[in-house]
């Protein structure tokens, strides 16, 4: 029983590490990407404000914090950045802080998970 137990805990650790996880690849057409994604100018026009991360250990939850891997096998999420907002499933605005990060429109929590 305790087996069973501890395998059940590490698979719902895992499949939730997994699930929510932000580690991002930059596709180079839309067709390739499963989001299209543009940058606003202000921060009161975005759907998600991102904060990029220099390692991927810290890019954990759909909470904003993006790590960018170099291929797509990496990826968790792959994503395009369109030219028009109008192209876009998911507005975001870069911002310069970690703690500034995170879900204007939860509405659109969905799309990155």
């Amino acid at each position: 029983m305790k087996k069973i137990f501890t395998l059940l805990s590490l698979f719902i650790v895992l499949f939730a590490l997994n699930s929510n996880a932000q580690k991002v690849y930059s596709t180079e057409y839309s067709s390739q990407a499963e989001i299209n994604v543009y940058v606003v100018d202000y921060e009161s026009q975005c759907d998600l404000k991102v904060y990029k991360v220099d390692y991927s250990s810290q890019a954990s939850g759909n909470d904003g914090l993006w790590f960018f891997v170099d291929y797509s096998s990496q990826a968790d999420k792959k994503i395009y950045f369109a030219d028009y907002s109008s192209q876009a499933d998911l507005l975001i605005y870069f911002v310069d802080y970690s703690s500034q990060a995170g879900w204007r429109n939860n509405s659109k929590k969905h799309l990155m998970y």
